[in-house]
């Protein structure tokens, strides 16, 4: 049996990996939500999202604070990016079928992923982490860099920010409604259009910020996106497309069976994972915590 402070800290890894997969997913989802689109640029948006923050740390400097700086800088340039895409590209896509999103966005990686290439070339990129986050403790025998207990406690941050927004204010009725009947909301009033950008680049935000949260982590590289988008939509599928707290179990879920699979079973860690997808579609095809479209 392995050392209990070891299965601790492959825990803790395990959790570290679903925040930040949970922070990408989560964009996908309310963007599936909300404009049934299924956005396969989301991934694109996030390794932009990590160039991004490792141009403004170089435009920066080293220094207290510049990261987040610039990690909020490249999620804010993602989310600008989002509303455009939406605006010129997106808007074309409502009431399509599923086959000519999916082919649709899958281009707009290609041609995103080119002009990445042109401008930040094909070598690893890679960011420090923040002076202020260089250090670690000590928790119950594992030693657990401050970087990464921050991301631990900002997934449940924002998860809960987010439930609070969609379920507690005018803004999260006026989403909760879009979702479930445009042409009614748009007669009272509402301007879906506008309301459908601000979704998107919300969307495009958490990708954004991911990636750039990402960055001190892993090596920022092309085709990181490719690799980004399978899992989160991996997450999606078992707690759920479109149910925000289904993405936060699904990631949770997918954090520790990968992680106790590579501790346990290294050579099919990553068939565990699609294992359980494939059993999740199979009993419930909606997901976990979501519900079947009508």
């Amino acid at each position: 049996m392995p050392d209990p402070s070891f299965v601790f800290a492959q825990s803790l890894s395990g959790l570290t990996a679903a925040m930040f997969l949970f922070l990408i997913a989560s964009g996908l989802s309310l963007i599936f939500g909300v404009l049934r689109v299924l956005n396969f640029a989301h991934g694109t948006f996030y390794m932009l999202g990590a160039y991004s923050a490792y141009q403004l740390v170089q435009w920066l400097g080293p220094g207290p604070g510049r990261f987040w700086i610039a990690a909020l800088g490249a999620a804010l340039a993602i989310a600008v990016l989002g509303g455009l895409v939406e605006r010129l590209l997106f808007r074309h896509l409502y009431g399509k079928e599923e086959l000519y999103q999916l082919l649709f966005t899958y281009a707009l990686v290609l041609i995103l992923s080119d002009v990445a290439k042109i401008v930040w070339g094909t070598q690893q990129k890679s960011v420090s982490r923040p002076p202020e986050l260089t250090g670690s403790l000590s928790l119950f025998g594992a030693i657990v860099p401050h970087y990464n207990l921050l991301i631990l406690l900002l997934g449940p941050s924002i998860a809960l920010a987010f439930w609070f927004v969609l379920q507690k204010t005018r803004a999260g009725r006026v989403i909760r409604a879009a979702a479930l009947d445009r042409e009614t909301l748009g007669a009272l009033g509402v301007n879906v259009d506008r309301l459908y950008t601000l979704v998107f680049m919300l969307g495009s935000f958490l990708g954004g910020l991911g990636g750039a949260l990402i960055a001190p982590m892993r090596a920022t590289v092309p085709g990181m996106d490719t690799e980004i988008i399978v899992e989160a939509f991996v997450v999606v599928v078992i707690g759920g497309l479109g149910s925000f707290w289904g993405t936060f179990l699904g990631a949770l879920i997918y954090g520790q069976v990968l992680s106790f699979g590579i501790l346990f079973f290294p050579r099919f860690s990553i068939f565990a994972v699609f294992a359980l997808m494939a059993a999740v579609l199979i009993v419930r095809p909606w997901g976990l915590l979501g519900r079947p479209l009508q």
